[in-house]
């Protein structure tokens, strides 16, 4: 009990930063959907559509550089701090890279959303939407790689600072965007995307004086300047792409049955796009303990203490666990009041309060795998999980979703095919955290140190 007790409390001291900056980060998607719903039911549809192709992106091409949090702790736990300058060097080639991919797969997105049966004024939007938030991305992508490293360093309260503050600045550019006060044009939902881009080279802008931080320059990111060293950028795909499809398989299959949904109509896909809001807003604590247990397990994997590890490992999962089971109750009681948050329409309150009760459900599950798999990132054990998420997700999950919302089910039948899908892949991850973490050649192979 004494050891629960104090890795809870080194968890949370790390997980409390991160879960907050995530809450940030999600709270802006909150806003974005929010506020364009209230403008009008057209825009929140337009928006969620162009949420549903530019986050998965985003999650594949900058997931690959969250691979420096694991490897970060661990040199960190194996006092190789030095070594860690020239690796994020190569990390923001990687982000400039990444981000050009982006920029064209999200501007050319007009062309796949024609062939899908979505109202039209709703693509309309989104398309507008993209092509606006694109101007950001070069600066986002290198703002995550320093994000990751901080993290890794073991500083989460420098990230979560520059989230809080880039929040409101985002709130004040939409109600300016959306609704064209204080002289800016009134752009309705597209209005999101150029707040989005804006607030993107605000969060680059306020990272880069952590550069100057004593954790930052024990690393020596500053000391030269690199070209791209092949073999180094090798090392960082070979832990990252894993992260990054997983990452992409995750959210993208919400992007499919998003779009799935869409063809039902605009309420359907209105009440959809709020439950996946508050399931997203419900999976942030989670997300963060196994952020938190990654860098934890990452810094006592570089300091071969593998007892110390895998008693993160569990402490982890039983906090995350804990937390599940508390929120599924208290969105049973309150859902009505939720939901009241995101628009005035009658239908689309109805139908979203009764998703929540699916969803209830659905995140204990999720917050299970969600916290496995961040653990299994300290120790750099990336590909099982990325499998799992792939077979879970879309040989499982998706033909499951289209059989009950295609038949009498509707919106209702897709989420209770995911929450079929995420059950198993929750089930998988934490037996892969099982045996990882008792088996110390596969621990000694994954970290090479």
């Amino acid at each position: 009990m004494s050891r629960f007790i104090t890795e809870s409390r080194s968890l949370v001291k790390l997980a409390g930063p991160m879960a907050l900056t995530q809450f940030f980060i999600m709270a802006m998607g909150f806003l974005d959907t929010a506020m364009a719903g209230h403008y009008s039911a057209t825009d929140l549809a337009g928006v969620a559509l162009g949420g549903n192709i530019l986050w998965p992106i985003f999650m594949l091409t900058a997931g690959v550089t969250m691979a420096l949090t694991p490897i970060t702790a661990q040199l960190r736990g194996a006092d190789r701090v030095h070594e860690i300058g020239a690796l994020v060097r190569q990390g923001i080639w990687i982000a400039l890279g990444a981000s050009l991919v982006t920029v064209v797969v999200i501007t050319q997105a007009g062309t796949a959303f024609q062939w899908m049966a979505i109202d039209r004024d709703a693509i309309s939007i989104a398309d507008q939407y993209l092509d606006a938030a694109a101007w950001g991305i070069p600066t986002v992508f290198v703002y995550v790689t320093l994000r990751y490293t901080s993290e890794g360093l073991g500083h989460t309260v420098s990230p979560m600072v520059i989230v809080a503050f880039a929040l409101v600045v985002n709130a004040f550019l939409n109600y300016a965007f959306i609704y064209g006060r204080f002289g800016a044009p009134e752009l309705g939902g597209v209005g999101c995307g150029y707040a989005t881009a804006i607030v993107m080279w605000l969060e680059l802008l306020l990272m880069t004086t952590q550069l100057f931080r004593s954790h930052f320059r024990r690393t020596g990111v500053t000391a030269r300047f690199e070209f791209p060293n092949v073999a180094t950028i090798a090392d960082i795909f070979r832990i990252g792409l894993p992260i990054g499809l997983s990452s992409f398989v995750s959210m993208a299959i919400f992007s499919v049955i998003g779009f799935m949904v869409g063809t039902l109509g605009i309420v359907p896909l209105a009440a959809h796009s709020i439950a996946g809001n508050i399931n997203w807003a419900t999976f942030v604590i989670p997300m963060a303990i196994g952020g938190a247990a990654s860098i934890r397990i990452g810094f006592m994997v570089g300091a071969h203490d593998y007892a110390g590890a895998r008693a993160v490992g569990a402490t982890a999962i039983k906090l995350s666990l804990g937390y599940a089971l508390l929120v599924s109750l208290l969105l049973i009681l309150f859902r009505h009041d939720v939901v009241a948050l995101y628009s005035q329409d009658a239908n689309v309150l109805a139908m979203a309060a009764v998703l929540i009760l699916i969803i209830a459900v659905y995140q204990i599950a999720d917050a299970t795998q969600g916290t496995a798999v961040g653990a299994l990132r300290g120790y750099k054990d990336t590909r099982a999980p990325m499998i799992f998420a792939l077979v879970g997700y879309w040989l499982i999950a998706l033909p499951l979703a289209a059989y009950f919302g295609f038949g009498d089910y509707g919106v209702y039948g897709f989420w209770t095919g995911m929450a079929i899908g995420v059950a198993l892949v929750a089930a998988a991850g934490g037996l892969r955290l099982i045996s990882t973490s008792r088996n110390h050649d596969r621990i000694k192979r994954f970290s090479g140190l």
